[in-house]
């Protein structure tokens, strides 16, 4: 039997050559000999094969334990210095950087600003006050579970209470149960009840977008306006009026009056006018001469400038409308600075004006040429994916309303003038304007499948502004609008959606639960824990509410989870604003125009470069191209000079915040609890340090 047995052991066993490898070691080990057949004898000596085997195995075991311990030693050594590096770097960003109370043009009234910044910092030093108490009451023996509290452990016989501490923190309970939980708890609720009837609003208009697709439901303009089309000059071709208000736009104002005068129209019937509201001298003259040769190009192009700017962009197309010209017109196109139409972009707008003279404005989609160009912008695409795909197509369908988004729409300049012409009154004219045709009885329709390129905001500080004025606008025309609409001659039905839909829910609502259910109550639940947050309304709600969201834009499904955590992030921007607004501070009134970077799409490059001037200029300015050059210069300077971040202290109150409220959830193991405070603590840290989006100058 026993050769049987040692050939099942040679056969098993089969000893292989080990390298060990390390990385600048203070020793070295090429390779560890193999075991050989005689090292599974089996023997009584104790010096023999078997022994000589064990200190073999003993030696490798040794090398290949040392080997993880280097491993582990050079991991925990990577770690600890990236940590150190990230913490230098804050550093030094917090050192250079300038915080939002510098910005001397920031539009954000100073007052609004302080206050909330106080109250947030007096929740931030309440709840490190606490998360101090909590802990030491957790090391006395004061163990909770989560949500619910054995309070009983604090009306025990008076082994309970040992010592003064356990004396205040029992009172201390007392006081949360009695006085704190139940209005914290109201209010809780009564932002879920909003929450739900926001979702299910949203959930509405994802099924009637999905409606729409299945049915293949789409606005056609009637066939005799498509026939006349191919009429050349002697078909359905009205008199269109194409506007270009601009404001200091030296970045983008070529190529969108270049992609104006490309369009396809009878330049007989089009008039084209180049708003140009700019202070800097050398910024008229640009537009100015560009103005020039495009009409040494044969383009039916002027020029307008005012000394004045009242109204900013509402008085700028306010005033323009008053030229006797514009009364041979029957359509206006409007298109922002950083707009640029494709040529066929007014052949497929205005035939849905044909035989329908209920409709006043026909709407095109957005599209961006720098969507993908940061994170800033690819979470901006999700947003207004789903505002035009959504919102405003589900609208267009159903009940032919939507706000006008102020660029890339045809208006019916008689609709224009029974509703009131342009207004100054608040800084959303376009929405202004779109209500008041709305109560005349006025039809919108909206084509998705027309779109217009344009730009994103590339800094977060661009986009923060935006946010404002597009936020705290709406708030101010609901205060001056909500006795036209009670006395409006329109249905029920269309006063209840004005009122209740349009303005209090998607406006109003919307960022007064976001900022208040995420980022106060959520926080102070954790120091209050008998008022509870459900798991399904911090986690599974907001979830399914992205993943609806993201649906427009499939492509960005990679980035559902920093959109959700983005979107409450900007809830304390769209708070403030909705503010300001509300209560007519002075920051509601301010117009600041959103910084361009100039990026032009591959279309535009090429008809830039087929469309040459054919004669040489006349009428420039005698200096002009001393300052072509001069404005050459002065951007090279601008490129390299150094940018600065900027410091947000109410972002960065919220972060310490929240990831406080994080820390304190650990002490009642409310798992989900503390994976969404920490990861929306880290999007706030994030934020408020401007590490997202291209830093501003």
């Amino acid at each position: 039997m026993a050769p049987s047995f040692d050939f099942w052991v040679k056969g098993s066993h089969k000893g292989t050559p080990v390298v060990v490898k390390m990385e600048n070691p203070n020793w070295s080990i090429d390779e560890v000999e193999a075991l050989s057949d005689d090292d599974f004898l089996i023997g009584n000596n104790p010096t023999g094969p078997r022994d000589k085997a064990r200190n073999k195995n003993a030696k490798q075991l040794t090398w290949v334990l040392l080997l993880k311990a280097h491993r582990a030693a050079g991991c925990l050594t990577s770690i600890a210095s990236t940590f150190v590096t990230l913490g230098s770097h804050i550093c030094r960003r917090v050192a250079s950087g300038r915080t939002d109370s510098d910005n001397t043009s920031s539009n954000e009234n100073k007052t609004v600003k302080t206050r909330l910044y106080n109250c947030i910092k007096v929740f931030l030093w309440l709840s490190l006050l606490l998360l101090g108490f909590e802990i030491a009451a957790y090391f006395e023996g004061w163990h909770f579970g989560a949500p619910k509290l054995q309070l009983q452990y604090v009306f025990t016989s008076p082994y309970g209470i040992r010592d003064l501490f356990g004396l205040l923190y029992s009172r201390w309970v007392l006081i949360r149960v009695e006085y704190l939980a139940p209005p914290l708890q109201f209010l809780a609720n009564v932002c879920i009840v909003l929450f739900l009837i926001q979702s299910l609003d949203r959930l509405i208009l994802c099924l009637g977008c999905f409606w729409i697709r299945f049915k293949k439901v789409k606005p056609i303009p009637k066939q005799g306006a498509v026939a006349d089309l191919e009429f050349g000059e002697n078909g359905f071709f009205p008199m269109v009026l194409v506007q270009i208000p601009m404001c200091n736009e030296r970045e983008v104002y070529q190529q969108s009056i270049a992609a104006v005068c490309n369009l396809d129209w009878p330049k007989s019937k089009i008039l084209i006018q180049v708003l140009d509201d700019s202070d800097d001298p050398t910024t008229q003259l640009l537009i100015k001469d560009e103005v020039q040769k495009w009409q040494q190009e044969g383009a039916n192009i002027v020029y307008r400038h005012r000394i004045i700017r009242d109204g900013y962009k509402a008085g700028n197309l306010k005033s323009a409308m008053g030229c006797s010209y514009v009364k041979d017109c029957e359509f206006v196109a409007i298109f922002d600075a950083d707009f640029q139409p494709t040529s066929d972009f007014l052949k497929r707008t205005v035939p849905h004006f044909k035989d329908n003279e209920d409709v006043g404005l026909v709407q095109a989609r957005w599209s961006f040429v720098n969507k993908d160009e940061n994170l800033l912008t690819r979470l901006q695409n999700i947003n207004l994916a789903f505002h035009f795909e959504v919102e405003q197509q589900v609208n267009g369908v159903f009940i032919n309303f939507f706000g006008f988004n102020g660029t890339a729409g045809v208006w019916r300049i008689k609709a224009l003038e029974e509703s009131g012409g342009w207004l100054e009154r608040t800084t959303v004219e376009d929405m202004d304007i779109a209500v008041r045709a709305h109560l005349q009885g006025w039809k919108f329709i909206f084509l998705n499948d027309v779109e217009c390129q344009c730009e994103l905001p590339e800094s977060y500080e661009a986009y923060r502004k935006q946010q404002h004025r597009w936020h705290s606008g709406p708030m101010q025309l609901f205060r001056l609008c909500l006795p036209d609409i009670i006395r409006a001659k329109i249905s029920v039905w269309k006063k209840f959606n004005l009122i209740f839909l349009f303005f209090l829910l998607r406006k109003l609502v919307l960022p007064f639960y976001s900022f208040t259910l995420f980022c106060i109550i959520l926080p102070m639940t954790m120091f209050v824990p008998e008022a509870e947050l459900p798991a399904w309304v911090v986690c599974y709600i907001p979830a399914t509410m992205s993943f609806l969201n993201i649906l427009p834009a499939p492509k960005s499904f990679p980035f559902i989870v920093p959109y959700l955590l983005f979107e409450n992030t900007m809830s304390v921007t769209k708070f403030n604003a909705m503010i300001s607004g509300l209560f007519q501070l002075g920051s509601s009134y301010e117009w600041v125009v959103t910084k361009k970077s100039g990026r032009s799409s591959e279309g535009d490059l090429v008809s830039l470069v087929e469309k040459k001037p054919k004669h040489n200029r006349v009428g420039s300015e005698p200096n002009l191209e001393e300052m072509k050059v001069e404005l050459m210069q002065e951007q090279e300077q601008k490129s390299k000079k150094k940018k600065h971040n900027r410091i947000y202290t109410k972002e960065l109150a919220l972060a310490f915040l929240l990831l406080t409220a994080s820390a304190r959830s650990l002490l009642s193991a409310q798992g989900i609890h503390f994976y969404f405070l920490l990861f929306q603590g880290i999007s706030f840290l994030l934020v408020g340090l401007d590490l997202i989006g291209e830093q501003a100058l």
